[in-house]
């Protein structure tokens, strides 16, 4: 779990709504990068490999759209966000 210091527990803190909109428009970026950072808190190999490939063009806008999902439906990144 991520400690409440940490940057991922401060996305994680913000309203709904902006997390959403965090999403829609800078989405393929931000979900890699937070699971760069998950892997730092948690040091989950599958998470640090699942967020550098987030960040390559094909594979950024299928995880774009299920990030898009989570945050909607379960109010967070979970999909190999360890």
């Amino acid at each position: 779990m991520a400690n409440n210091n940490s940057i991922t527990a401060a996305y994680e803190a913000l309203p709904k709504l902006a997390k959403v909109i965090i999403q829609l428009f800078l989405g393929a970026f931000v979900g890699g990068i937070y699971r760069i950072l998950r892997f730092l808190e948690t040091k989950n190999t599958v998470t640090l490999i699942a967020g550098i490939a987030c960040l390559i063009p094909p594979v950024d806008f299928i995880a774009w759209v299920v990030d898009l999902v989570t945050e909607i439906t379960q109010n967070k990144i979970t999909v190999l966000a360890d």
